[in-house]
């Protein structure tokens, strides 16, 4: 079983964020899984040009580190998000990684993963941005167990705490892949939307000929 964690957080080894994900880590290691941390501040993601290159083919044909983490999350069984709270969002870091993935939202190319998200903030509004987190995995067709966010302004006590939550929750992970936990809510949030979403990959069935045939082999058409 493989877990990979996501870095986002331009202040390397001094981040406080990146705490709460090795803890998670840790957690899914002493569970027994196979882990490994992506940092892609440290990477060279651009940005999407909204080419519609990777619904035509299935490849994203910008040539930078993009494909190379993808691939490592597709082989992956569990996916952590994590970012610290900019302005009330993840990083730039981390929206250029979210912005280059609508192949992956199309084909819901997550499904049967799972997974969850971390974040720190000065101020307590943490719930915001780890929805925007929650909200990617989801919407690529993975289950989300939950979340840790920490509030700093709560003091370092809250720190220790959030650590300690992010542990237990990198733990719950491995054993939510290993029963294949269900969710029915989420699964049926799944389910409607790509009873909506059909009827954009049929309104552009000439232009979209990859997300098309992906569609007709999961047999969602």
């Amino acid at each position: 079983m493989k877990i990979i964690g996501i870095q986002s957080s331009p202040r390397g080894r001094n981040s406080n964020t990146l705490k709460l994900l090795n803890a998670a880590l840790e957690g899914a290691a002493a569970a027994g899984a196979d882990t490994e941390i992506i940092d892609v501040a440290k990477l060279n993601i651009k940005y999407c040009i909204a080419c519609d290159a990777c619904h035509k083919s299935g490849i994203c044909p910008i040539k930078d580190d993009y494909n190379a983490v993808m691939g490592k999350l597709l082989e992956a069984d569990g996916i952590i998000c994590s970012s610290p709270n900019y302005i009330t969002n993840v990083t730039a870091q981390l929206k250029t990684l979210f912005d280059r993935s609508p192949l992956v939202i199309h084909e819901q190319l997550f499904e049967e993963k799972y997974g969850f998200s971390l974040t720190t903030a000065g101020s307590l509004n943490v719930d915001f941005v780890l929805d925007i987190m929650n909200a990617f995995l989801k919407s690529c067709g993975a289950i989300v167990t939950g979340g840790v966010g920490c509030a700093m302004v709560q003091g370092p006590d809250e720190l220790k705490a959030a650590v300690s939550r992010s542990h237990e929750m990198g733990m719950d992970l491995v054993e939510a892949i290993r029963e294949k936990r269900q969710y029915p809510e989420q699964e049926a949030e799944h389910r409607a939307w790509r009873e909506g979403f059909k009827n954009v990959i049929m309104a552009n069935r000439e232009k979209w000929p990859h997300n098309v045939e992906h569609w007709t082999e999961r047999g969602w058409l």
